[in-house]
């Protein structure tokens, strides 16, 4: 895989189709019953291509909305829930980034890192996908 050809791809409009604004909102409609109540937007970030082993980094940047708390929002524990949680749905990203693919690779496995806090209104999840031979 070429790094440069996989930036082509994962452009920022391309990021947007993949994980819309629009489902961080359907998230929190399910979590709370109203999309206002929650901290933050959650937008995928694409981090690069790993030769050894063969994977792909992609982060989910939770982005502090206006008038919130990021860091009093409990954000360490998302990991764990944004894996199973179907509105999320991780494995069917997984599934829309490898069509983005083109055949070139499948993705093999996925893993959800811990969440990091990059500073005070800005916390990432870490999303590493493991890549396969077409």
């Amino acid at each position: 895989m070429n790094n440069e050809i996989l930036q082509e791809i994962f452009t920022a409009d391309v990021l947007e189709q993949l994980f819309p604004l629009q489902r961080t909102h359907d998230f929190f409609e399910a979590l709370f019953g109203d999309n206002n109540e929650g901290a933050f937007d959650v937008k995928l970030r694409y981090g690069g291509y790993n030769e050894q082993p063969s994977s792909l980094q992609f982060y989910l940047d939770l982005h502090e909305r206006p008038g919130s708390c990021l860091v009093c929002s409990l954000t360490y524990g998302l990991p764990e829930v944004f894996s199973r949680h179907p509105v999320i749905n991780i494995k069917g990203l997984v599934n829309d980034i490898e069509q983005k693919l083109s055949g070139s690779a499948k993705c093999a496995e996925w893993k959800l890192g811990t969440t990091s806090q990059v500073d005070k209104s800005l916390h990432s999840i870490p999303l590493t996908i493991t890549l396969s031979a077409a």
